[in-house]
């Protein structure tokens, strides 16, 4: 695209200018502007973890005493535009930008163009299933966190998909997540190692008495 396609009605150019109703714009100019959109599109993406902010993306964290035990088991949440975490918390409740049990140590930046209607449709999508959630008991082992994840993707009909479940979300997220830090990965690997290491020195030590 050249620089005079940004201008609608008579133009010139002039000694590498663009000439537009008496004012002079650079082609300097309208890169620089181009580039500044650009930056900006690309920081609306950016992971802030410090923050909490996952944009477009699916998030979790350790659940006390389950995790310890079984690993790949905790709390999920989803994400806005913003990267505001939206997460079913409890019965009748969703909570927003204060996960339940702790900031994210994993989490699945999706592709907001694999959802319809884009930004858009990924923030209604996210709004909607929330707002679903709020009228509806926790059950941990039936309609939990990841079915309200579950529910945003099918809304959003994300990558063409809407048959998005719980024993799916997870397995998607489970092979395509990243840990926000080395301590995220601490913080979900330790306890089950210790747990581990307990058991193993009872059962070492019990053979020898």
């Amino acid at each position: 695209m050249t620089a005079t396609t940004f201008l609608s009605g008579e133009s010139k150019r002039r000694g590498g200018k663009i000439i537009y109703d008496g004012h002079c714009l650079t082609l300097l100019s309208v890169y620089h502007i181009l580039t500044v959109v650009k930056k900006v599109m690309q920081d609306s993406l950016q992971i802030d973890s410090k923050r909490s902010r996952f944009p477009y993306s699916i998030v979790w964290t350790p659940l006390p005493v389950i995790t310890w035990i079984i690993p790949f088991i905790g709390h999920m949440g989803i994400a806005t535009s913003g990267g505001i975490i939206r997460d079913f918390a409890g019965p009748y409740f969703v909570s927003e930008d204060n996960m339940a049990f702790g900031e994210p140590t994993k989490y699945w930046q999706l592709d907001v163009a694999l959802a319809a209607n884009g930004k858009r449709g990924w923030d209604e999508a996210v709004s909607s299933a929330s707002s679903t959630y709020c009228h509806r008991m926790h059950n941990i082992f039936c309609d939990n966190c990841h079915s309200h994840v579950s529910l945003a993707l099918n809304l959003m009909n994300y990558n063409d998909q809407s048959n998005y479940n719980m024993f799916k979300t997870f397995c998607l997220f489970t092979f395509n997540c990243k840990y926000v830090s080395f301590y995220g990965f601490l913080k979900t690997w330790l306890p089950f190692l210790i747990v581990i290491a307990i058991i193993t020195a009872i059962v070492y030590f019990s053979r020898g008495i």
